[in-house]
């Protein structure tokens, strides 16, 4: 007999906006607390978790929205699983952030793993990403995610460590296979999730799949007892400098100057931030078909985004009262260029982009922008703010950091009209 959870949750196709995000949100909040008891169950359809994590990566919803939602519903101790579930997201960011050379290292690296891949190495990889590694468990695990764009976050540790330790495949290859398909993979979860099983994040502490732990999760479903590599050692890697850096400076919007709403991917909500009290002469946003290819994204992830870009245009236009531009996907720079030109601003004001290509993409903006005086002024949200600075050792300080005088309990309050 399955158990059931929440109605439909895990069963219906990822519709990606604000709307459903906060429907499944609060669809969820009355089995919170049960999420602890039956998180680490790997079992189709997976109704033991939110699955809320395409809504909170591309912020549809909140991290403060979603904790807020659960802490009002239950008592701390009863959720604080679910708690740091969503704090991880955030520790990954705010780790990503201070290391800066780290997210470099790995593009190096995936480019040199990329170049080696020949002949049998080539073959047998493409074998591996198809679902066909004769392993049961990691070749199911493997179709999930290529026709679903989810796994469970067990199943998620399993398929790498698989990867890393059994199948002696680059961890960068892993990890670039996960981001291409996952609808929530950001590059710094990602990057550095795989990082910490293969014993790089933690040096010498990595993560071993065994056989009796994917048994006792998968109810039996799966059980590899003799084909996992349970002995195997951590990765190393060159020296590569860890030590947190400084966070750069947030930048203040100047509400005097004619300005435009420029949305990324990254953050779909600016109703919910401080800026929705600002004017706007437009707003604009839209894919870019060089960033996808760059990352080698699957066309679900491609097509999810798109239709949360639609949304959140579609929601800021109503909001700021203004008309909304979809940019260019073949050439979005200089259909951004060409937008805020045609607008006569004096600057495009957008919500700040973690590490990865699109705040490169907007690095590139903001050069084209500075030759017509007008500036790309990037608003971090106050979450980040708070909370990336305390992202300097492990993720077990940064949740004392977080919690620390009700820090967080304060970052959950905040109103749309403050800088969430």
């Amino acid at each position: 007999m399955r158990r059931t959870g929440w109605p439909g949750k895990a069963r219906q196709a990822e519709t990606p906006t604000r709307a459903v995000g906060l429907a499944r949100l609060a669809s969820f909040v009355p089995h919170a607390a049960a999420c602890a008891r039956e998180r680490n169950r790997v079992v189709p359809p997976h109704d033991r978790v939110s699955r809320l994590s395409p809504y909170l990566r591309h912020r549809l919803i909140l991290e403060r929205e979603a904790i807020a939602a659960v802490l009002d519903a239950h008592p701390r101790d009863a959720v604080d699983k679910f708690v740091s579930e969503v704090l991880w997201r955030t520790y990954w960011k705010g780790w990503l952030e201070l290391r800066p050379r780290v997210w470099e290292a790995y593009l190096d690296q995936l480019r040199r793993d990329r170049d080696g891949l020949a002949g049998t190495a080539s073959a047998r990889y493409a074998e591996v990403i198809a679902g066909r590694s004769g392993i049961a468990c990691f070749d199911a695990w493997a179709r999930e995610l290529t026709e679903t764009g989810y796994l469970h976050n067990h199943a998620r540790m399993w398929f790498a460590s698989i990867w890393i330790f059994t199948l002696r495949l680059p961890w960068t290859l892993g990890a670039a296979f996960f981001l291409r398909h996952l609808l929530d993979g950001d590059p710094a979860s990602n990057t550095l999730s795989w990082r910490w099983v293969a014993g790089l994040h933690t040096r010498g502490k990595h993560y071993l799949a065994r056989a009796e732990n994917i048994a006792r999760y998968t109810e039996g479903r799966f059980d590899p007892k003799g084909e996992l590599d349970e002995q195997a050692l951590p990765l190393t890697e060159p020296p590569l400098d860890l030590t947190p850096g400084p966070l750069s400076a947030s930048i203040e919007v100047d509400t005097d100057l004619p300005s435009g709403l420029l949305l990324t991917p990254e953050d779909l909500a600016p109703e919910a931030s401080r800026l929705s009290k600002l004017r706007f002469r437009g707003v604009a946003g839209g894919w870019d078909e060089p960033v996808g290819a760059g990352l080698d994204l699957a066309p679900a992830v491609v097509d999810f985004s798109r239709a949360a870009i639609a949304d959140a245009l579609a929601r800021a236009e109503a909001h700021f009262a203004v008309p909304s531009d979809v940019l260019d996907e073949g050439d979005w720079l200089v259909s951004a260029e060409a937008w805020a030109l045609s607008l006569a601003v004096r600057q495009v004001v957008t919500l700040e982009t973690p590490l990865g290509r699109w705040r490169e993409r907007l690095e590139q903006l903001d050069a084209r922008l500075a030759r017509h005086g007008i500036a790309l002024v990037r608003v971090r949200r106050i979450w980040d703010s708070s909370l990336w600075p305390g992202a300097t050792r492990g993720f077990f300080p940064f949740n004392e950091y977080a919690r620390r005088q009700g820090r967080l309990d304060g970052l959950t309050r905040i109103e749309p009209s403050q800088p969430g």
